[in-house]
């Protein structure tokens, strides 16, 4: 169909601007799998991940908490502490 090579176009211009923010290639293309592509929600996600592996949480923990609790800040940090 038409629309494929201009989902395609998207999602490499997705990808070309959170990589220029510096998040790592696997991380940006694994976040963009697990948001079905949603720009803004894997820009959360990858936001949250880096601010809390920062913190000192284990980076799978990270990922399992921020999607059970929808990208939410607040909660997955509680989530986090709680763990």
């Amino acid at each position: 169909p038409d629309c494929l090579p201009l989902q395609f176009l998207s999602y490499l211009g997705a990808c070309d601007r959170l990589l220029k923010q510096g998040y790592e290639e696997g991380q940006v293309e694994e976040a963009m799998e697990m948001f079905q592509y949603s720009e803004k929600k894997v820009t959360e996600f990858l936001h949250l991940l880096a601010q809390f592996n920062d913190m000192g949480f284990q980076q799978n923990e990270i990922k399992e908490v921020l999607l059970l609790c929808g990208n939410q800040r607040e909660r997955a940090l509680e989530e986090l502490v709680m763990k």
